[in-house]
C-alpha cells in the first residue's frame, strides 16, 4: 500500500473511531480532589453480577485534549459483551502549547503516575460501592495508545525501584493485561519519534529521561508475574508495530512470555472502534484473561 493510501486509511479509522457519541457512564465517583481525579462505572447491560471488572485507562499522548470521554463507547461495548467498567481519567499536560507551538505537550511529572497509583489503590472500594456486580476477583486492566501504557504500568508497580513512592509490596490482584497499540517500550518510542516526541515530554525532557525511565517504563519493569497480552495492528501510524515488539523481545529477555496478537490490515483506532471487527478482539483476549 502506498503512503498516501495508508494516510487516507487511517485517516478513515480515526474518523470512525471518534464519530460515536459519548456514552454517559451508570456512575462517577472522585478517587482525589483534582478535577480530573475522577472514575466512570458502567454496569455490565445483562444484568448479571460476579462479572469481571475491566480498567481502562484512555489514550491521546497523555494531552490535555483527550480525555475519557472519546473510549466511553468503548466501555459501553464491553459492558454490552458482559464486563463491569472503570473508565479512569488522570492528569494530562497543560493546554498550553509546548514551546515551538506544535501542540499541548505530553503528560505531567509526577502527576499523571500519581493519578495512576492513586486510581488503582482506590478501586477496589469505589468499585465495591459504585459498581457492585463487578467481582473484583476479577479484574483486568487495559488501554489505548498511551493509556496502554498506563495499564502496563499498573500492573507493575512492584518492580519499581525501592524507594519509589508507587511501589507496591507485592504484585497487584490482577488477572491479567491487554495492553492495546502500547507505547510500550520508551526507548524505542524516541527513536521513532512517536506522537511528536510525547515520552519526552511526559518525563520532563533529555535531562531527565534516563533517571524517570526507570520509574516509568513498561520495558524496565520486566518480569511481572502478571499474564500480560498485546493487541496491536500491522498498518498502526501511530505506535507502529516495532514498539510492541521491542516490549515483547525485553519481556523475552527478562524470562517473561508477553501474548502478541497481530492484527493484519489494521490501524491504530480500530481497536477502541465498537464497529470495527478489532474491537471483537479486543473483547476476546479481555475475557479470556478474566475468566
Amino acid at each position: 500500500m502506498s503512503d498516501s493510501a495508508a494516510r487516507e486509511r487511517d485517516a478513515a479509522e480515526t474518523e470512525s473511531a471518534f464519530a460515536h457519541p459519548v456514552v454517559a457512564p451508570d456512575r462517577s465517583a472522585a478517587y482525589g480532589s483534582h478535577p480530573d481525579q475522577v472514575i466512570d462505572f458502567f454496569a455490565p447491560r445483562d444484568g448479571r453480577t460476579g462479572v469481571p471488572l475491566v480498567v481502562l485507562f484512555h489514550g491521546g499522548a497523555w494531552r490535555a485534549p483527550y480525555d475519557r470521554a472519546h473510549v466511553s463507547p468503548l466501555a459501553d461495548f464491553l459492558a454490552r459483551r458482559g464486563f463491569a467498567v472503570a473508565n479512569v481519567e488522570y492528569r494530562r499536560g497543560s493546554e498550553i502549547p509546548q514551546q515551538g507551538g506544535a501542540g499541548p505537550v505530553a503528560g505531567r511529572w509526577p502527576e499523571t503516575f500519581d493519578d495512576v497509583a492513586a486510581a488503582m489503590d482506590a478501586l477496589p472500594g469505589l468499585a465495591a460501592r459504585e459498581l457492585p456486580q463487578a467481582d473484583l476477583r476479577r479484574t483486568v486492566v487495559t488501554g489505548h495508545s498511551a493509556g496502554g501504557t498506563l495499564a502496563l504500568w499498573a500492573a507493575a508497580r512492584h518492580e519499581l525501584p525501592e524507594g519509589s513512592p508507587w511501589r507496591l509490596p507485592s504484585p497487584p490482584p490482577l488477572r491479567g493485561v491487554v495492553a492495546l497499540a502500547p507505547i510500550a517500550d520508551f526507548t524505542a518510542a524516541v527513536e521513532l519519534g512517536i506522537c511528536s516526541g510525547a515520552v519526552g515530554q511526559l518525563l520532563g525532557g533529555k535531562d531527565a529521561f534516563e533517571g524517570r525511565r526507570a520509574s516509568s517504563d513498561p520495558a524496565a519493569l520486566l518480569p511481572t508475574g502478571i499474564a500480560t497480552a498485546v493487541v496491536q495492528g500491522t498498518d498502526d501510524l501511530t505506535v507502529p508495530q516495532a514498539v510492541s515488539e521491542a516490549f515483547v523481545d525485553a519481556a523475552a529477555k527478562a524470562g517473561e512470555t508477553v501474548g502478541l496478537t497481530l492484527l493484519e490490515g489494521v490501524g491504530h483506532f480500530p481497536l477502541i472502534d465498537p464497529s470495527a471487527d478489532a474491537c471483537a478482539v479486543v473483547a476476546e483476549e479481555l475475557a479470556q484473561l478474566a475468566w
